[in-house]
């Protein structure tokens, strides 16, 4: 699934794209697509039809758009391999186009998602913290490319956590925009197995962890974040490339980076984690 990375590369196209136009009609062609919005689609198109889109907004893997309407908020949920596309008039439409939204000079905003876990939900904005975000959004925690993001407050939420250190960085209520590949590449940074306990770290660190992800995250973004298919695109559908330069995830039984020891794959909540057996040593059993 997209991590804060592919989802703030989306975010700044439809800021290029899609903010300052109005929408003047909006279509929905599958249920699921709107299965979130629980008035329908109907009631989604018709709210949607009019309005001015005035911001692209993010947190973590969480992205929504605001409108000229206040206290309104369409969150879109990007699933498994839910695009956001901005197509010029015209444009052949994607088999799996669930969503359209023509704008104001006929180009459309559309919604493509063939696995049918993502879709368009509009919600209600609330203040939390300082901050407004959608109410479905109230409980994620900032994410570290937030600029109010509190690193101390996060070490100490963190090693606070009496359970394994990357249950803890995939937990969004914790700390968002973390997914499975950016944990792995993050814990292979700070040389810690995924499965030691986070309340054992010490604060120095837990806190060279955090600028790991942070870094991490941060040259994925450079390059258009990690694109393994055609599902990970921006909203001109170009792939990003970070997928060259990991160090961990996918890279089972390749050579370690850092010490050439033949990288594994193990199996961590009902996924994949990639390490390196030499540099991130698992923790002696208690």
């Amino acid at each position: 699934m997209p991590e804060l990375p592919e989802v703030e590369v989306v975010r700044r196209g439809l800021a290029d794209h899609a903010v300052g136009r109005a929408i003047d009609t909006v279509t929905v062609t599958h249920p699921r697509a709107v299965r979130r919005h629980v008035a329908g689609g109907a009631d989604l198109a018709a709210r949607l039809t009019g309005l001015r889109i005035d911001s692209a907004q993010r947190r973590g893997k969480y992205l929504w758009l605001t409108f000229d309407e206040p206290d309104t908020a369409l969150v879109v949920h990007l699933g498994m391999s839910g695009q956001m596309l901005v197509q010029p008039a015209g444009a052949p439409v994607e088999k799996h186009a669930h969503i359209r939204a023509v704008l104001g000079d006929g180009a459309e905003l559309r919604f493509v998602d063939q696995r049918t876990f993502g879709g368009w939900a509009l919600a209600d904005l609330v203040e939390v913290n300082g901050t407004v975000v959608p109410d479905s959004v109230a409980h994620i925690a900032r994410d570290p490319l937030d600029p109010l993001f509190d690193r101390e407050a996060v070490v100490a939420a963190i090693r606070a956590k009496n359970t394994e250190i990357k249950r803890v960085l995939l937990d969004q209520t914790v700390i968002s925009g973390i997914g499975n590949i950016y944990a792995d590449e993050a814990l292979w940074r700070a040389g810690l197995h995924g499965t030691r306990l986070a309340a054992d770290l010490t604060r120095p660190v837990v806190r060279t962890l955090l600028d790991g992800v942070t870094a991490v995250m941060t040259e994925a973004l450079a390059v258009g974040g990690t694109s393994f298919d055609a599902l990970y695109v921006n909203v001109n559908g170009e792939s990003g490339y970070f997928a060259r330069s990991l160090a961990a995830y996918g890279r089972a039984n390749e050579p370690c980076d850092r010490c050439a020891t033949l990288l594994v794959r193990e199996q961590f909540m009902n996924r994949s984690s990639f390490s390196c057996p030499k540099c991130q040593r698992k923790p002696r059993h208690r």
